[in-house]
């Protein structure tokens, strides 16, 4: 509570000790119904249930509390099942009541006001004040003086104005007591607003006349909870690896379990908040009244009847969730590796585990036993143990080492699910040979499902990565023009890994798998994920083992003959990976493409000589025009035009004898890329 109402509420009480009329406290009739079920799910809700016996009679309330911030989800989800009662309701006091609430008394107590301001907000109300001397009349105003600090209470009293300072007065009492009755609902309502975190539901049932005898009423509803989590304990010593799963429950409410039936659910249902707690208000437009102005001239859209039955046909299927529990099974075993003499940090205790079994899309644990929990406590439960399916190995990572760093393989042992049941993420402590080897985390863990664990590196082992890429021509075809070449694009690396240790080991390289890309060397891998390829292999002692990986990518490139310069053909004639016979074909095509070359040269050398022909015609002919053709200079000029006439004329005939020769060894040269075929 913040330190101003605190302040309040104490000036409150103070308050009613002023009053010479006490009222007695009402006694609140509703009862409370045992808790009897949770569910707590690893979204971070939980499903609880209440039962109990309710008897028979005019009515029964059933008192609720909860946390504010659990109320919208409340709201939401609660659920009522009671075999008599027709009409069942929920009343709450509305978000921000309180100072609503105080506002709607005649003493209003809203604003946190002093003594002086409540009784100058009820001038004209008639009071006996006590100072010690009764004095009676009616509140005229509350002055304040000197200098504005402190109060004194004006009355119109039997005798005349009777001025009384408000720190004198030992008591009052308002003649009304209608008032004296506001002033006590507002100190109730204060009073009962002190936990500002809680929040009550009153459930109201009614009961048909005649009833006899109780009957069992069960309330259930959803709200926020700490997400439950888990914790496990591998022991890899001995034959038989052994498992224990423990849960960690917390009950952060105010409310104790005692004899609770406790579920522990896997899964992720959609959940959200929605605000139906809070008074949710809209603005409204103001309408002139309507016997004044015209109507509103709209239009309004035709409506279908047959779509109408569709939607609502639609809208009344019911979709079912699968349901199945799957087979028991049988106790878990493993395949394995460990010494027969190392002793076992676990022993089996003889807590049993919780029963598991799917729920629809989700699974659920529940304990065999009722659980007792008091308020704000947590606990650790025994979810599951037994023996595993489990093989030690190293794993190597090839992600952790594609900078060319040495690294050391990490200690891993690949667990088998054999339990029939679906584990949840949790963290592991793994213990070996009678100590503490390592942690590891294991994501959700579906039944008959392999999972490596890593809880360690091996100091022993040091290996590194040499990654290289190299791009290889595979083949090349000509056809209809267009020239293919397929290349592979390979990316390479090679894994050396060096065991310094006298014991032969069982490595597993972890490969990350290059997009687009297919695995050529080796042809397979022992597993794959959607990221990795794992490629098991047995490292001997005091050696090296050198291992090669090998990715291509398919790579196309198509090349149109027809459109290509001489140099860029005799690039290609001239790389040799290109096959000999595509290089002899691109030769000849080379020469033909020179001579198509050539013969296009020369016509632009004889149509850029044609151009300056013109130009100089165009200029001797200005000149003619200039000075005329009368005189010896302009006979020249003329001379000149008839000589630049005959050259025009030749070199015309040489174009049009050029343009013949382009076409001649463009259309070789065409033809003979078109019928290639390679």
């Amino acid at each position: 509570m913040k330190p101003a109402k605190l302040f309040f509420v104490i000036f409150c009480l103070c308050l009613s000790t002023l009053f010479i009329d006490a009222q007695p406290a009402t006694e609140d009739a509703a009862v409370e119904l045992p808790l009897r079920r949770i569910a707590l799910f690893s979204s971070g809700i939980a499903y609880v249930e209440h039962a109990g016996p309710v008897g028979q009679g005019s009515g029964s309330e059933i008192r609720l509390t909860f946390d504010a911030d659990a109320l919208n989800d409340v709201l939401q989800s609660l659920t009522v099942n009671d075999p008599s009662s027709a009409s069942p309701s929920v009343r709450y006091a509305a978000e921000n009541s309180l100072w609503r609430t105080l506002r709607s008394f005649r003493i209003d107590l809203s604003g946190m006001p002093g003594l002086g301001e409540i009784l100058n907000g009820l001038r004209g109300e008639e009071l006996e004040v006590s100072i010690p001397n009764p004095v009676r009349g009616r509140i005229v105003a509350v002055e304040y003086r000197p200098q504005g600090t402190e109060a004194w209470l004006v009355l119109a009293a039997s005798h005349g104005i009777q001025t009384i300072a408000v720190s004198s007065i030992v008591s009052f009492r308002f003649i009304d007591e209608r008032l004296n009755l506001d002033l006590h609902r507002s100190l109730d309502t204060i009073m009962a607003s002190q936990n500002d975190d809680s929040r009550t539901l009153l459930l109201s049932l009614d009961t048909p006349e005649g009833s006899a005898g109780s009957r069992t009423v069960l309330v259930s509803y959803v709200l926020p909870a700490p997400v439950w989590k888990v914790s496990y304990r591998l022991d890899l010593s001995g034959t038989a690896p052994f498992l224990q799963a423990w849960a960690i429950v917390d009950n952060d409410s105010n409310t104790d379990w005692d004899n609770v039936e406790l579920s522990l659910v896997i899964g992720r249902p959609v959940s959200f908040i929605q605000n139906l707690y809070a008074p949710f208000r809209l603005s409204r437009p103001v309408l002139p009244l309507s016997i004044a102005g015209l109507a509103e001239g709209r239009t309004h859209e035709a409506g279908d009847a047959e779509f109408a039955k569709q939607n609502d046909s639609l809208s009344s299927m019911a979709f079912s969730a699968p349901q199945g529990v799957p087979a028991p099974a049988s106790a878990m075993q493993r395949s394995v590796m460990e010494r027969q003499d190392s002793p076992r940090t676990l022993v089996r205790s003889t807590a049993e585990n919780a029963e598991a079994k799917a729920s629809g899309d989700q699974f659920l644990f529940t304990f065999k036993n009722p659980i007792t929990l008091a308020q704000r406590q947590s606990t650790m439960l025994p979810l599951v143990q037994g023996n595993v399916r489990a093989e030690r190995t190293l794993l190597f990572s090839g992600v952790r080492s594609s900078n060319g760093a040495t690294i050391h393989p990490e200690l891993a042992a690949e667990l088998t699910n054999t339990s029939g049941m679906r584990l949840p993420a949790g963290p592991i402590t793994v213990y070996d040979a009678g100590i503490f080897a390592g942690n590891a985390l294991i994501e959700f863990f579906p039944e008959n499902e392999k999972r490596f664990i890593t809880f360690g590196e091996d100091m022993s082992v040091t290996g590194n990565v040499l990654p290289s890429t190299l791009r290889v021509v595979s083949t090349v075809s000509i056809a209809n023009g267009i020239m293919t070449i397929n290349r592979r694009l390979i990316h390479e690396k090679v894994y050396r890994i060096r065991n310094a240790s006298d014991d032969p080991k069982t490595i597993v390289i972890e490969h990350p798998i290059t997009a687009g890309a297919e695995l050529s060397v080796p042809e397979s891998s022992s597993e794959r994920t959607a990221g990795l390829y794992r490629f098991s292999r047995n490292l001997p002692a005091r050696d090296i083992l050198s291992f090669t990986v090998r990715e291509e990518t398919p790579l196309s490139e198509r090349i149109t003959l027809g459109t290509l310069q001489s140099d860029i053909l005799l690039s290609y004639a001239s790389n040799q990976e290109i096959p000999e016979q595509v290089r002899a074909v691109l030769t000849q095509a080379i020469e033909l493409k020179r001579a198509a070359d050539e013969a296009a040269s020369i016509q632009n050398q004889l149509e850029v000589r044609h151009s300056r022909l013109i130009a100089e015609q165009d200029r001797v002919r200005s000149n003619v025009q200039t000075v005329g053709s009368d005189n010896p200079q302009g006979q020249e000029f003329l001379l000149r035009l008839i000589a630049l006439d005959g050259d025009i004329d030749a070199v015309s005939a040489e174009i049009i004898e050029a343009e013949r020769e382009v076409e001649r060894t463009r259309r070789a040269y065409e033809d003979y890329v078109s019928v290639i075929r390679i």
